[in-house]
């Protein structure tokens, strides 16, 4: 019997995903969601696209892009990934996550075709296949103006390439995934550049030099205009501001944003801010056949709304806890710089858990110089790092006086709040959970529970 509960149904369904191939397993081939993308009648073509690669700062850029295109007037989807509480939120229409009776009704509505795929093809579809396949339907039906597309892995053979965005953003990259993608920035660059298509427009945050000339002969290659930060575009002056930053901004126009503010903490959130902004001006042709730069006060009003869960997140005070996806040593710097230029902790705890696939190691040492103790712990699922292999680097990074090991999440942060009120300056006192998105997820539902 089938049940009518909507969050019955949505966990039915969360359940036949997860017996497929998960994300973190990948053959390297677009045959299995083309062959899905005809069978619907390629969906993915009733709408243009902005489709955004790199390392850190997707899924923040993809929802300034989404927010400047809403406040633009159009419709927009939204495809992200992963997500950090519920699988709904990865394809948003109108800026919201798509409803647990939406998401279902579009898996159940494709699943027929799925299992034609499945029949047809060497391997069945993976999880993330299933998922895009879903969002480019869901948005073609809405339907959507536009959609905006943020990269799963890589770029090439990312199940999301098979659309042909006439705008790829390339965030900054740096190693991650390293098995899959290659062992530089240059190698894994000429994976992610497969997203720029013949005569798109490329806009690109600053690179190590090795990815920087690999992107540029993509570009070259497929006859697509180039916009880079620091030339064409980039953040002209910033400053902290309270629950966020002031920025001005200088687009491809030439034409200069000011008093542009974001509710988002550190400079590469200014520097996401300003790929958005290039992308979108793309997008609606500025910069080429004379036209005018984009409303500033349009411009304005989508950037003060933006939000980012899960990113240098204020989710309690006394003492404050801050929540932060990064995953990798490069997202631990950029979060470490930020908390230290953002925050005015004399005491900060971090709760770390990280993914057994991720450098744990880069990763706890980018963080030292802003902790002064940690809480190691690990989240529920399969992918979380060894706590006894997690909980040993940690020991040489840091030291055994300023390691606590706990096995249960909700442990952790009930620790590493005890620490940060033993300084009794509460408000010089913080704590950072971080290490993995899943953990950030789980501990974010965790303390909206302990909320109600």
């Amino acid at each position: 019997m089938t049940s009518n509960d909507p969050a019955a149904q949505l966990r039915a369904v969360e359940a036949e995903l997860a017996s497929r191939w998960p994300e973190t397993q990948l053959e390297p081939s677009l045959d299995r969601i083309s062959a899905l993308m005809d069978i619907l009648g390629q969906p993915q073509r009733a709408y243009p696209s902005i489709h955004i690669t790199g390392t850190n700062g997707k899924t923040s850029t993809a929802r300034m892009v989404e927010q400047l295109l809403r406040h633009f007037e159009l419709r927009t989807g939204r495809y992200t990934s992963p997500h950090v509480e519920s699988v709904t939120e990865r394809i948003s229409l109108d800026g919201e996550p798509v409803s647990p009776e939406l998401f279902v009704h579009t898996y159940r509505d494709i699943e027929p075709y799925i299992g034609m795929v499945d029949a047809a093809q060497p391997i069945r579809l993976s999880f993330f296949e299933i998922l895009t396949g879903m969002a480019y339907a869901a948005f073609a039906e809405a339907p959507v103006d536009v959609a905006v597309v943020e990269v799963g892995m890589g770029g090439s053979w990312d199940a999301t390439n098979v659309i042909d965005a006439p705008v790829a953003v390339i965030a900054p990259i740096s190693l991650d995934h390293t098995d899959k993608l290659g062992d530089t920035p240059g190698k894994i660059a000429t994976e992610k550049s497969g997203i720029i298509k013949k005569g798109a427009l490329a806009v690109v945050a600053q690179q190590p030099l090795d990815a920087a000339e690999v992107i540029l002969r993509r570009a070259v290659e497929e006859d697509a205009v180039v916009a880079r930060e620091g030339m064409e575009f980039g953040v002209v002056h910033r400053d902290v501001a309270v629950g966020g930053q002031l920025l001005t901004l200088r687009g491809i126009s030439g034409h200069e944003y000011t008093e542009v503010f974001i509710p988002l903490h550190g400079a590469h959130q200014a520097q996401n801010a300003a790929l958005a902004l290039a992308a979108v001006e793309g997008f609606f042709g500025v910069g080429a056949a004379h036209q005018q730069p984009l409303d500033i006060d349009k411009v304005r009003a989508a950037f003060s709304g933006v939000s980012s869960p899960g990113r240098l997140e204020v989710v309690r005070r006394s003492p404050t806890i801050v929540l932060d996806a990064a995953h990798n040593p490069a997202g631990a710097r950029v979060t470490a710089d930020a908390i230290g230029e953002s925050f005015g902790f004399t005491r900060l705890i971090g709760v770390i858990g990280t993914s057994g696939d991720k450098d744990s190691s880069g990763l706890l040492e980018a963080l030292e110089p802003v902790l002064a103790e940690v809480v190691i712990t690990q989240n529920s699922t399969q992918r979380a790092t060894s706590i006894d292999r997690l909980a040993e680097q940690a020991v040489e990074i840091f030291g055994p006086d300023r390691v606590l090991v706990e096995t249960r999440l909700d442990d952790a942060i009930e620790a590493a709040v005890t620490l940060a009120e033993e300084e009794g300056d509460l408000g010089g006192s913080g704590v950072l959970v971080t290490g993995s998105i899943i953990t950030v997820g789980e501990a974010r539902i965790l303390l909206s529970r302990n909320r109600r």
